[in-house]
Order: structure tokens, then C-alpha cells, then sequence
């Protein structure tokens, strides 16, 4: 269903199955924008042909424009006027796409439409002659906001056509998320381990200039045999309809004069885009070799960089704007047979450099995946409608992909390089207790074996990382080995964390199999004796959550007496360090600090003791005072504690915050039933969804993982297992949730950095 009230917007533009580039791009905005925002933001499209009933089109396409007709421009804008519900239209633009002399036959729709426009500039042409500067500056006055995707077409706009640069955003070109490590598995797929792959890909034309690498390729594959040339795409539709194959013949004919055909292979099709994404992943360098200098921005040079290529490329706007030496190489010309061979050779004979180069492109690239150009879009829809309703974020698929990935059958890996797990970095108590929370919340709540199959993996590891005397250490080496790191850090935290996650098994032991209750039950035995030398608050705090959760299925005397001597702790606490202005159970604020209040709520369910209860709510109102500011969420900084009486820092905001932050709330919610709880529920989960600081998506699509944290100008991509599993388990909780509001509703008045 539609919110009330929403508006469509109007996509104008090339579209599938049209085949080039910006119906490409056109496709890519309508998908991203259903995938992040759902019936919220409801878009259709007016799909561009060069004849009447050229194509077939799918369902969001419910108009089709004739550009060589100028007549249908203002019908189509009659029809268009005559639908309140549609709240704008979004232009795309790129010179010979629409009729007329510079494609001004687009001024007859733009002169008889009454809704808001934005129109995006694809290309933007320096130094214009006086026709084609009347009738762009004629584009831009008609429209309410002008998009270009580089600083350079923002440049042009403003020094050459008068543009005005309130009017002006920047949105870069979207590009896919793909997992990291996928380059020498897809080599084998395709029959290429061994190989060297330079690739380029897109519809091909002459402007492409692939004679010029071609020509280059000789003395590097005469030194290099090993190297590889992929042309991928098929002969541009309009190139083919005027010369047929005649580029693509001379470019084969090449091939065989220089002696390089069993080295250059071109694969002539239009590509599914997973097959695309696919030969892009297993290619070792890019080539980029446009002899244009005013192409403004490229998406195959986009799409390259966010698969892992290192780059060469000739210097296009787009290029000269991105491609800073970590992660290609810009050359200085446009047809330079010579340049393109040094460039390739440096690549082909140093292969920690252009993995390097990979590997900072694929972040880089992060901040334009096509989820976060659709937040940029609906911030821009939004300010240009003035719409007062709110957008609403959809909530993602829960996926284990990541979980099973990070696990080997020992338990569950602590770090992650990118997407792929990071082996050096051994396994810790913290993660595998995590872990074997997560799944037996998920197994309760879907029946699914798999759920059970790793708890058994992640108990194994508890068990076999306890001592003999029932405590247990944190850190084991991917060798199985304990480390030093044991003897060096305060391991009470681990601890209470490790009993946390087997009450909490043990407080399901009606719906799991026997051997697991039995053997979580033996470790538990050995570990209880322990809790009288638990001192930390949130040590404390851990072990109360344990607790809790054995309480409610073994009502014993014993532990309810604990309850109350570890709370009354925790409390002494609270009352030694709080004043106030200061109300909180430390003189400082650090990591999941929210499991304090939550552990003395558990307290009050248990013993019914109004002064756990009150204190609770007093601690943990304090904290929320702190976390939630301006319609969004913003926790403590990794960067440095929250201490007494100075000011929080910024930056450096981690998934364990946010996601102990939901699972608090959600408990608080429960208890109270005061909506306010329930409210700040919706906006902590939205922090993963894009609502922060950057406005970018903290959790990764393709594999389901949480990324690491938010810095001040970018995103950790790198995918543990602390932030996966609280994304994981934030989205447990959440789930329960979906049937009475399944979307967050987001503040539109957001604004975006360039």
C-alpha cells in the first residue's frame, strides 16, 4: 500500500529494453529506489524511443514518449498535468537523446508542464556556441533543480551557462555492492586462473578507442603471455543501424595483424547485470580509453572501480575527479598508444600495487552504491515537492550469508577483510557468546536447522575455551592456540558475557535438542561459582542478564538471591557515581552501555523491586538524553569515552551501540508500554538504514553483514563479527515489529554533503 499522501514521482528517460547506457542508469535509480524506500516513493516511468511502439516495456513504464514527434512533448505534459498524483518529474538528460537542435524539442514539454522538474545533466558542454547556451540555460530556468554527476559539469554549468549554484546538486553516478574476494574464484568459473585480465566493457563504438589499447598490447603480451584483453558489449544499437559491424570487424582484423588474437577476446552481447558485475570482479585492470574530453562521467569507469579493478584511464572529467594514484592510473592524453603501454605494464608486472589499487577503489566506492544515490534522490524529490509527509525505509531481508562465511567449524572468525574473513584474526569468547545468542533467538523465532547447526558449533567453542576451574579466557589464535592477549586484558566482561549466553540457551531448553541443553547446562555449572568475584558494572551487568534468563526457567532460590547481591552492586555504583546532572552508574560512558539500565530492568522482573525499576528508568533516560538528537541517532565514539562532565565525542560510531541501544529499548517497550521507547525503536534501527550522520546504509545487502562503524567522512566496510551479529539480532527484534509498522519513517529535511 501507498503511504497517505505520497506523491509519484515521473522518470523521463531512456529505459530497458532499450539497450545504452542511460536506460542502464535509469533502471538502476527506479530499482534502488523501490528496494530502499518500497510504495513510499512511488515512481514511474515515461520511457524515450526514436518510434512509435519501438519496444516493449515492463510495468513501471506507463508512458512512452516519440522524441522525433514535437507535438507528443505537450501531450504528454497535458497528461501528465491532468494526474495530481504525481507529485514531479525527474528529466534525464543527454544530448541526442531528445529531438530537435540540441534536443530543444524538450523545451515544448518543459514549457507546458505544471508539475516540479529536476533534471539531470548527464554531459555538459564547455564553451558553447550561442544556440546551444540559449537553449541549456533554457533548461535550467524551467527546472526547479539541476543534477550533474561530477564537480567539473557543475563547474561548466555555472561559469558557461549562467547557473546559479543554489540550484545546483551533485549526485554521483550509483554503482553496485559486490563482495570482496570473488576475483580467483570467478577465474576458475570462466576458465581464467593463471591469466592476467584487463577487460573494458560497455556498447561498443569508435569513440571507445580500443584500437589504441589494442595497439599497445603487443610488446606487453610478447614479455606477459599470461595477459588477457576482454571487449564485453555489443555494438552500440544506433552505431549498428548506420554502419553494421564495420568497428568491430576493423577492431577483430587488428587483433590478427598485431598477432595478439589468441589474447583478445570479445564477448558480443548484451550482459545480464550479475554476468557483467561478474567479468568485472575477475578482471585484474580497467581500461578506460574514451577519446572524448567533454564526456562528462562514465558508468562502466564507475562500475569497474566498485568491483575491485584497478584503473588506467584517459582524462575524462569523472576520471580526473576520482582516480588519485591509489587507484589507477590517470593518463595525460587521449590517444597515446605509448602511455597506455606503460601504464599496462606497471600494472601487469606489480601485483600487490594494482590489488592496492583494487582494493581502495571498492571502498571508495562505497558511499555511491546504488542504495545510497537512492537516499541522495528522495532527499532531493523531497525538498523539490516540499512534501511534508515522511519517507519510510524498508526493512532489509534477514540473511545468515555473512555468519556462515565468518564460521568455520571451530566458531565464528572476530574479523573481517572487506567482506572476507580475516584468518589472522583468530576467535574470541565475545563473538562466539554473540553468535550463539543470535541463533538461538533465530532458531525460536524460524525453525530452521541451520540456526541449530551453528549454536552447536559457537557452544563447542564456549566449552572448549572454559578452564578447568570454570572461568574462561577470550582469545584463541586460528591455530586453536590460546593467546597472550588473555593474560593482558581484563576478562570479566568475556565472562559475564559467556554466562549471558548460556542462560539465555538455557531459558529456551523446552524447544532445543537435549544434548545442547545438557552440554550449555555443564558449562554453566562450572562457570556460576564464579559470580561472587564479578566487580566491573557491566561485567556485572552481563552476568544479571544470565541470570535473568536462567531465572525463567529454573525458578531457583539460589539465583534470585544472586539477582539481588549482584544488583544491589550494580546500584552502590550508581549511587557513588551519579549526581544531578551526571546520572549514571560510572563517571564515564563506553561500549554498550546500554546493558546497564537493561540489567537492572531484568533485576526489577525478577524480585519485583520498585527501586531497580526506578533507577532503570532514571539511567537509562539519561542515556537515551545523549543518543538521540535531531531526528537521528548518534552514540558513543570509539574514539573516545564519554566522560563526566566533558563533551561527548563525535565520529567513530559502532553497531554494538546501536543494536544493545534497540534490544534495550525493546525491552523497556515491553515493560512500560510508554510509546516513546517504541518510537526511538524505529529511529535507532533507521541508523543502519541510512539514517546517521552521513546518511549512507551501514549494512551490506548482498551477504546481509553490518559494516564496521561510521568515521567522520566514511564508512568501515570492513564486516566483523561483533557488527554483524548485532545487525543481525537488531533485525530479530525488529521483525517483531514489522506488522504494525514495518517501515522507519525518515526525516526528509535531511541535507547531504558534497
Amino acid at each position: 500500500m501507498k503511504s497517505l499522501g505520497s506523491k509519484t514521482i515521473l522518470l523521463m528517460s531512456s529505459y530497458p529494453p532499450r539497450e545504452c547506457g542511460l536506460a542502464t542508469f535509469s533502471n538502476d535509480i527506479v530499482n534502488s529506489v523501490k528496494l530502499v524506500f518500497g510504495d513510499s516513493l512511488p515512481i514511474e516511468v515515461c520511457a524515450l524511443q526514436k518510434e512509435v511502439n519501438q519496444f516493449d516495456y515492463g510495468l513501471e513504464v506507463h508512458y512512452a514518449l516519440t522524441v522525433s514527434l514535437i507535438d507528443e512533448y505537450r501531450l504528454l505534459a497535458e497528461k501528465i498535468n491532468n494526474r495530481d498524483d504525481i507529485g514531479m518529474v525527474c528529466i534525464e538528460h543527454e544530448f541526442g537523446l531528445y529531438g530537435g537542435d540540441y534536443g530543444n524539442y524538450l523545451l515544448s514539454f518543459l514549457l507546458a508542464i505544471n508539475k516540479p522538474i529536476a533534471t539531470v545533466f548527464h554531459t555538459v558542454l564547455p564553451g558553447p556556441n550561442n544556440k546551444l547556451k540559449k537553449i541549456v540555460q533554457a533548461i535550467i530556468d524551467l527546472s526547479n533543480k539541476i543534477v550533474v554527476l561530477t564537480k567539473r559539469s557543475q563547474e561548466i554549468l555555472i561559469r558557461d551557462y549562467d547557473c546559479k549554484e543554489s540550484k545546483l546538486r551533485i549526485i554521483p553516478h550509483g554503482t553496485h555492492m559486490v563482495l570482496w574476494d570473488q576475483k580467483e574464484k570467478l577465474k576458475r568459473e570462466f576458465n581464467y586462473s593463471g591469466k592476467t585480465v584487463l577487460s573494458t566493457f560497455g556498447l561498443i563504438s569508435d569513440n571507445k578507442n580500443i584500437e589504441t589499447v589494442l595497439s599497445a598490447l603487443p610488446k606487453i603480451i610478447e614479455k606477459h603471455p599470461e595477459v588477457i584483453y576482454l571487449v564485453i558489449g555489443k555494438t552500440h544499437p544506433e552505431i549498428l543501424k548506420r554502419d553494421g559491424e564495420k568497428y568491430r570487424n576493423m577492431l577483430i582484423e587488428t587483433t590478427k595483424k598485431l598477432k595478439i588474437e589468441n589474447n583478445v577476446f570479445f564477448v558480443n552481447e548484451f550482459l545480464e547485470l550479475k554476468q557483467l558485475l561478474n567479468y568485472l570482479i575477475l578482471s585484474d585492470v580497467y581500461l578506460f580509453a574514451s577519446k572524448d574530453p567533454n564526456q562528462a562521467v562514465s558508468g562502466t569507469f564507475a562500475y569497474a572501480m566498485s568491483c575491485g579493478c584497478a584503473i588506467i584511464s584517459t582524462p575524462i572529467a569523472h576520471a580526473t575527479e576520482v582516480l588519485n594514484p591509489g587507484i589507477g592510473i590517470l593518463l595525460n592524453g587521449f590517444d597515446n598508444q605509448e602511455e597506455f603501454q606503460r601504464a599496462i605494464l606497471e600494472l601487469v608486472e606489480n601485483k600487490e600495487k594494482r590489488l592496492e589499487m583494487g582494493r581502495n577503489g571498492y571502498a571508495l566506492t562505497h558511499e555511491t552504491t546504488w542504495e545510497n544515490i537512492a537516499l541522495r534522490y528522495a532527499s532531493l524529490f523531497a525538498e523539490i515537492t516540499e512534501g511534508k509527509e515522511k519517507l519510510r525505509l524498508n526493512f532489509p531481508p534477514i540473511k545468515l550469508d555473512h555468519i556462515k562465511e565468518l564460521t568455520t567449524d571451530y566458531g565464528i572468525l572476530q574479523f573481517s577483510k572487506f567482506s572476507q574473513p580475516d584468518l589472522s584474526s583468530g576467535y574470541t569468547l565475545d563473538d562466539n557468546a554473540r553468535a550463539l545468542i543470535d541463533m538461538v533467538m533465530y532458531y525460536d523465532k524460524s525453525s530452521d536447522y541451520l540456526a541449530l547447526d551453528l549454536a552447536k558449533i559457537y557452544l563447542n567453542f564456549i566449552a572448549e575455551i572454559q578452564r578447568e576451574d570454570g572461568r574462561f579466557d577470550n582469545y584463541k589464535d586460528i591455530n586453536r592456540q590460546l593467546t597472550k592477549q588473555n593474560e593482558l586484558v581484563n576478562l570479566q566482561d568475556s565472562n559475564g558475557r559467556a554466562l549471558w549466553s548460556l542462560g539465555f540457551l538455557l531459558s529456551y531448553q523446552e524447544k532445543l535438542p537435549t544434548d545442547l541443553v545438557e552440554q550449555a547446562q555443564k558449562i554453566w555449572d562450572k562457570a556460576i561459582v564464579h559470580i561472587d568475584e564479578v566487580t566491573s558494572p557491566r561485567a556485572i551487568a552481563y552476568t544479571l542478564k544470565g541470570l535473568y534468563y536462567y531465572y525463567q526457567a529454573n525458578k531457583e532460590g539460589e539465583i534470585k538471591t544472586a539477582i539481588t547481591q549482584l544488583a544491589d552492586t550494580l546500584l552502590n555504583h550508581y549511587h557513588i557515581n551519579s549526581d544531578d546532572d551526571w546520572c549514571w552508574y560510572e563517571d564515564y560512558m563506553t561500549y554498550a552501555n546500554n546493558v546497564l539500565p537493561e540489567a537492572m530492568l531484568f533485576s526489577f522482573l525478577v524480585t519485583g523491586n520498585l527501586k531497580y525499576k526506578k533507577i532503570a528508568l532514571i539511567t537509562f533516560d539519561f542515556l537515551l538524553s545523549h543518543y538521540f538528537m535531531k531526528g537521528e541517532l548518534s552514540v558513543i565514539s570509539n574514539r573516545g569515552w564519554f566522560i563526566k562532565g566533558e563533551k561527548k565525542n563525535t565520529y567513530g560510531e559502532q553497531p554494538i551501540e546501536v543494536s544493545t541501544t534497540i534490544a534495550t529499548l525493546h525491552l523497556f517497550y515491553r515493560v512500560t508500554g510508554n510509546v516513546k521507547y517504541r518510537n526511538q525503536l524505529n529511529l535507532a534501527f533507521s541508523w543502519f538504514l541510512g539514517n546517521n550522520r552521513l546518511n549512507q546504509i551501514i549494512y551490506n545487502s548482498v551477504n546481509g553483514a553490518s559494516y564496521d562503524g561510521l568515521e567522520e567522512k566514511n564508512v568501515n566496510i570492513n564486516q566483523g563479527a561483533e557488527s554483524t551479529l548485532c545487525f543481525f539480532k537488531a533485525q530479530l527484534i525488529m521483525n517483531e515489529y514489522k506488522d504494525y509498522d514495518k517501515y522507519r519513517h525518515l526525516d526528509t529535511t535531511i541535507t547531504y554533503a558534497i
